[in-house]
């Protein structure tokens, strides 16, 4: 890869994370070195222990799950957002030392939308990012900001979910 593109997965559909892996696996079969960096999600999900074992792929997310942002009180908000701006940093300095030919950011939206992540900082990452690093951004409703950035745009809308009739997720399906 000569330049890398970033790339947004969106909408209100189901999927976003799964094109991301697909992509993720498809990177490391070719021999690229890829991190995968979960926001805002429960960790306990069948796609992370499905890429553990394929050579090329490292992971970052949180040792702790915290739950829904909105649900939390003042205090856990303060807690969430101190350790997902760790989380932010980390994946930063391990892109600009050029371990990594992609990057994917599964729930980067809502992890923007909360500003548990430096806005700011976001921004200026995706404008200066390393030259050959692909990214990927997962997630509901991209800023208007963070869509200028981006090389391509594809939208997963949602026609029909089981949850709308009360069917909740289910392991290896919707995690």
């Amino acid at each position: 890869m000569e330049r890398g593109l970033v790339h947004i997965y969106c909408g209100d559909g189901k999927g976003k994370t799964t094109a991301a892996v697909g992509l993720a696996v498809r990177a490391a079969g070719c021999g690229k070195k890829v991190l995968f960096v979960r926001f805002m999600k429960n960790e306990r999900s069948g796609e992370l222990k499905g890429m553990a074992d394929i050579p090329g792929i490292d992971f970052l997310y949180p040792e702790r799950y915290f739950g829904f942002y909105s649900q939390l009180s003042s205090e856990e908000q303060a807690s969430f957002k101190e350790v997902y701006h760790r989380l932010w940093e980390a994946a930063v300095r391990e892109c600009e030392e050029d371990k990594y030919d992609l990057l994917i950011l599964d729930e980067f939206m809502s992890a923007y939308q909360c500003e548990v992540i430096d806005r700011q900082k976001a921004v200026h990452f995706l404008t200066e990012k390393p030259d050959k690093l692909e990214v990927i951004l997962t997630g509901r409703n991209p800023a208007p900001e963070v869509e200028a950035l981006a090389d391509y745009i594809s939208e997963i809308r949602k026609v029909r979910h089981p949850y709308d009739r009360g069917i909740m997720a289910r392991a290896g399906i919707e995690y």
